[in-house]
C-alpha cells in the first residue's frame, strides 16, 4: 500500500510534508518550518507523528523540530555530516542509508549545493522524493555553501530517479522560477503550457511545490543545462555542462 502524502504550507512560502503509512499508522514529517501548521494537519487527519526527517540545517526547515519532538516524542532523522548544526538526532544518516515508514523503506541521497550537508529522501514504491532546496519546482536552491559542480552532480542524481517520481520541494517559488525559466528558455513549448497549468493549479488551491520529475526535466532550466539547443540559444555551444549550469545560476541570482 502506497504512502499517503500531505503538503503542509508553513511560514510565508515553505512546505512541510506529512507521510503516512495506512497499514502501520506510522507518520513522518519532512522538515518542520513551524510547529502549529503541522499539529493542525495531523489533527485534521487523525494521524500520530512518529518520525521527523530533516533535509538541511536552515532555520526555515528546522525551526519547529525541537518543539514538535517535545510534543510528540517523534524520532529525529538527519544527516550525520551536519549533526553539529541540526537538532539532536536519534538517527544520523549518510547516502544510501534507509528510513522506514511502516512497510516502505526510503533511501537517503546526498545532495550538496544549497548547503554542503543537504540530503533528500526517496521512497520508490510510493514514487515520492523529498528534495527541499536542492531540486525545486522549475529551479534549484541558491548555492549558499556548495559549488556549481556539487549542485549539478546532485541534480544528476535526482534526474536518475524514475520520471513518474513526484518531486516535493521546500518552497513555493513557482511563479518566480517559471518567469526566470521563460526568460532563459523562451522557445520551450512545454514551459509555456506549464505556465498556463500553474495558474489553474494555484486557483484550485493545489500545492505549488510538487511536480513530477518528467515535468521538471522538460521545463526546469537547471535540469536542461546539458541541452544543446539551450546552450546554442545562450551562445555557449562549446560550454561544458557545469559551465552552462553556472551561467544559468548566475543569471537567476540577479533575476
Amino acid at each position: 500500500m502506497a504512502l499517503e502524502m500531505m503538503a503542509v504550507p508553513c511560514l510565508r512560502d515553505n512546505y512541510a510534508y506529512l507521510v503516512h503509512d495506512p497499514g502501520s499508522g506510522r507518520t513522518a514529517v519532512v522538515d518542520v518550518p513551524d510547529t502549529a501548521p503541522v499539529h493542525d494537519a495531523l489533527e485534521a487527519r487523525g494521524w500520530t507523528l512518529t518520525d521527523i526527517l530533516i533535509t538541511h540545517h536552515h532555520d526555515d526547515h528546522i525551526g519547529g523540530v525541537m518543539r514538535l519532538r517535545e510534543d510528540t516524542g517523534a524520532a529525529v532523522w538527519g544527516a550525520r555530516a551536519d549533526a553539529h548544526r541540526l537538532p539532536p538526532l536519534d538517527h544520523a544518516l549518510a547516502e544510501g542509508d534507509t528510513v522506514s515508514i511502516g512497510a516502505e523503506a526510503g533511501t537517503v541521497i546526498d545532495v550538496p549545493g544549497h548547503t554542503v550537508g543537504h540530503i533528500a529522501f526517496h521512497f520508490p514504491d510510493s514514487q515520492l522524493a523529498f528534495t527541499a532546496d536542492s531540486l525545486m519546482i522549475c529551479g534549484c536552491g541558491r548555492l549558499f555553501e556548495g559549488t556549481p559542480e556539487q549542485m549539478l552532480q546532485s541534480l544528476r542524481k535526482l534526474m536518475a530517479l524514475p520520471d513518474e517520481t513526484l518531486i516535493c520541494s521546500g518552497h513555493d517559488y513557482t511563479n518566480g522560477n517559471l518567469a526566470f525559466a521563460r526568460s532563459v528558455d523562451p522557445d520551450n513549448e512545454a514551459l509555456a503550457e506549464r505556465m498556463d497549468q500553474v495558474a489553474a493549479d494555484r486557483a484550485a488551491g493545489r500545492p505549488m511545490a510538487v511536480a513530477t520529475l518528467a515535468l521538471e526535466k522538460a521545463t526546469n532550466p537547471f535540469l536542461r543545462a546539458t541541452d544543446d539547443a539551450l546552450k546554442r540559444s545562450h551562445h555557449m555551444t562549446e560550454a561544458i555542462d557545469v559551465e552552462m549550469f553556472a551561467h544559468l545560476r548566475a543569471l537567476k541570482d540577479t533575476f
